[in-house]
């Protein structure tokens, strides 16, 4: 959520910012001081003066509804319902996953009654989602890494699903169904690793073996969690999806239209191949929109030759 009237990269180290939590008691104040400026990053120390209240409790005092920076405009009071999905349920998420908002309750009860099965997972969309790819070469740049929160009973489902299509909603949905696959291959090669040690980082999955099938990764995943004993994932995924890379578990996307040099349309190119750019001229001829409250499009994986 938004906070303050100024950003990060208009502060100057140690700078204290000070905001009211609430209008009608000026004595109650959220400050905010800039601690250190990164290379893509900011550290900022948050205080808050009232009592027995969570950080999570402050943002619902003083935030805003924290709308993408492309759409270069304030939150209206029509955000607070539009820029958030039906079936959202946990906070901790700076974005919300916008491919999801095209689904309403009734589209969703549709959608079983045709016989399509539905499973959710947490997703904290991190704001390294937002960022550009500003390197020369893929290489040198870092990927943003984002917390996801899987059950295994998701984990259960993908596996009974086999033979029947798979599609995630929304990138970050996608890459936690294929964070699952590699964090198995991972418990294959050894059962007893941490989570820490699970975790997939930007160029992992390109450097694991490439021979698992997907029914032994999501089942060595499983056999580690009941070692555990424990019934969910928590952890941080940095997948890179590049156009090289082979999709695992989706065998399509549900996905917005996404902007130039970004992260998000490597990866949709790593499901249709060459052929976004087709897709792309087709929508910027038709005036589709694009980006967060634009439209959206079912994009099937490509065959491999």
């Amino acid at each position: 959520m938004a906070l303050f009237s100024r950003g990060c990269k208009e502060m100057e180290k140690g700078e204290v910012l000070v905001k009211q939590i609430d209008t009608s008691n000026p004595s109650m104040t959220l400050s905010a001081k800039m601690i250190e400026k990164k290379s893509d990053s900011y550290v900022i120390e948050l205080s808050w003066n009232i009592e027995n209240q969570r950080f999570a409790d402050i943002l619902h005092l003083a935030g805003e509804i924290p709308l993408p920076p492309y759409l270069n405009r304030k939150a209206e009071d029509t955000d607070t319902e539009r820029y958030q999905t039906v079936y959202a349920q946990h906070d901790g998420s700076v974005a919300a996953p916008t491919a999801g908002l095209h689904f309403t309750d009734a589209l969703l009860q549709k959608l079983k009654k045709e016989g399509i099965h539905q499973a959710f997972v947490t997703l904290h969309v991190g704001a390294g989602t937002f960022k550009p790819v500003k390197s020369e070469t893929l290489g040198d740049h870092e990927m943003h890494a984002e917390y996801i929160d899987v059950p295994s009973s998701l984990i259960q489902q993908l596996l009974d699903q086999s033979g029947k299509a798979i599609i995630p909603v929304g990138t970050t949905s996608f890459r936690t169904i294929e964070t699952c696959y590699w964090m198995g291959v991972k418990a294959t090669l050894d059962a007893d690793a941490s989570i820490q040690a699970l975790e997939i980082k930007q160029w992992d999955v390109y450097t694991l073996p490439q021979d698992i099938s997907v029914q032994t990764a999501l089942q060595a995943l499983l056999l580690w969690m009941q070692r555990q004993q424990t019934m969910r994932i928590v952890c941080k995924t940095q997948l890179l999806v590049t156009p090289a890379y082979t999709i695992r578990v989706a065998d399509a996307i549900i996905t917005n239209f996404h902007q130039p040099k970004s992260t998000l349309l490597l990866l949709i190119a790593s499901f249709v191949g060459t052929q976004w750019k087709t897709i792309y001229q087709y929508a910027l001829q038709h005036q589709f929109r694009f980006l967060s409250y634009g439209d959206g499009c079912l994009l099937w994986k490509r065959k491999e030759i």
